[in-house]
C-alpha cells in the first residue's frame, strides 16, 4: 500500500503563486512514476504533471506546461507541485496520484492508471 497526503492548497489571486506538497508513505519505491491531477466543477479528473522517480523526467499539459513544474525528494519521500502565473481555469481539487507500474519511457496520462491517490486540496484562483 502507498500512502498520500497533499497539503498547500489555498486561495490566490490571479498571476499569483501556490506550492503543493504530497508526501509519500509506505510501500516506497524510486521506479514508480509520480503524478498531479485535477478535477473542477462541471468536469472530468484531468492530467497536470508526472515525473518518474528514477530519472527525474517529467512530463505537463500542455495547459500548464511553462507554468507549473513538478518535483521530488527523495529523501523527504515528498512531491511538490510550484504553480505560478495561476489562472482562474486553474481552480479546482487536486490529487497527488502514484502509478506503482509504470512504462519504462512513457508517462501514464489517465487517472484510472493511477492506483493510488490523495485526498486532494482545494485550490482557488480568483481574478
Amino acid at each position: 500500500q502507498v500512502q498520500l497526503v497533499e497539503s498547500g492548497g489555498g486561495l490566490v489571486q490571479a498571476g499569483g503563486s501556490l506550492r503543493l506538497s504530497c508526501v509519500v508513505s509506505g510501500r516506497t519505491s524510486s521506479n514508480y512514476d509520480m503524478g498531479w491531477f485535477r478535477l473542477a466543477p462541471g468536469r472530468e479528473r484531468e492530467f497536470v504533471a508526472a515525473m518518474k522517480w528514477s530519472g527525474s523526467r517529467t512530463y505537463y499539459a500542455s495547459s500548464v506546461k511553462g507554468r507549473f513544474t513538478i518535483s521530488g525528494d527523495r529523501a523527504k519521500n515528498t512531491v511538490t507541485l510550484q504553480m505560478n502565473t495561476l489562472k482562474p481555469e486553474d481552480t479546482a481539487v487536486y490529487y497527488c496520484a502514484a502509478d506503482t507500474n509504470p512504462g519504462r519511457f512513457a508517462f501514464r496520462i489517465r487517472p484510472t492508471e493511477y492506483p493510488y491517490w490523495g485526498q486532494g486540496t482545494q485550490v482557488t484562483v480568483s481574478s
